[in-house]
């Protein structure tokens, strides 16, 4: 069970949004290199860096900030957020991102998914942002008719290294991951499945401890990091982390 502390980017600084609304934004750093830092020496081995508003504009817009983020650390660091073509993707393998997350490619163009998956084994996530079931693109913004497991399963044969699955209405609430609704979709496919989205604190470490879980490959940590409600220690001591 990886976790994964998430590095949110707006205008340059470490954010955390409320239900991905980019107006309920709270600033926790203006040194997001400083921050991949602090979570390397906690003793964190991953990192989940999102480009919020390279999602809005359709391609990156804080590679300033990412690059930074890179030089600051040695863990892999997956990056999502505005990545929508095979130039761009190409472009941050090679910065030293160590796998690019494609969502609003993968509802709207399937194919570039299946195809950076051949050109880049073992490197393309596949990100699965949700409302009530339901995937949204472009930053959350733009609801589809599409859910989220028929998002999931649409890759199965792909070769997609993970999914990274969303609850944007508890994203940034703190009131707990949508376990249940995840589990599902990682019951159904063989990809890993990583879970998105209101993570609350050690109460959801325990949930993640439990056997049902286990199908789980792992979760994103936000605001519960960045405010104090989660001790970094007792979490990895309680979910020891994949080599």
């Amino acid at each position: 069970m990886i976790l994964y502390p998430a590095i949110d980017l707006k205008d340059g600084q470490c954010v955390r949004l409320e239900q991905g609304e980019m107006d309920r934004a709270t600033v926790f750093s203006d040194d997001p290199g400083d921050m991949a830092a602090k979570f390397m020496r906690l003793g964190f081995q991953r990192l989940h860096v999102v480009d919020l508003n390279g999602a809005f504009a359709g391609q990156s817009r804080n590679g300033e900030a990412v690059d930074a983020i890179l030089a600051a650390t040695d863990v892999p660091v997956q990056l999502g957020g505005g990545i929508r073509s095979m130039a761009s993707i190409a472009v941050w393998l090679e910065r030293g991102v160590s796998r690019v997350i494609l969502g609003t490619a993968a509802a709207k163009e399937p194919d570039l998914v299946r195809e950076a998956c051949r050109m880049f084994p073992g490197r393309i996530v596949v990100g699965i942002d949700a409302r009530n079931g339901m995937v949204a693109v472009d930053g959350w913004a733009d609801a589809t008719e599409l859910r989220a497991s028929e998002l999931a399963m649409a890759f199965e044969d792909a070769g997609v290294a993970a999914i990274v699955h969303t609850d944007i209405g508890r994203d940034g609430m703190l009131t707990g991951l949508n376990l249940a609704e995840t589990i599902e979709i990682a019951s159904a496919v063989t990809t890993p499945v990583i879970a998105s989205g209101g993570f609350s604190g050690m109460d959801d470490i325990a949930r993640l401890a439990a056997p049902e879980a286990a199908k789980l490959d792992g979760a994103i940590i936000g605001r519960a990091l960045y405010d104090g409600r989660l001790d970094p220690a007792a979490a990895l001591a309680a979910l020891p982390q994949a080599a």
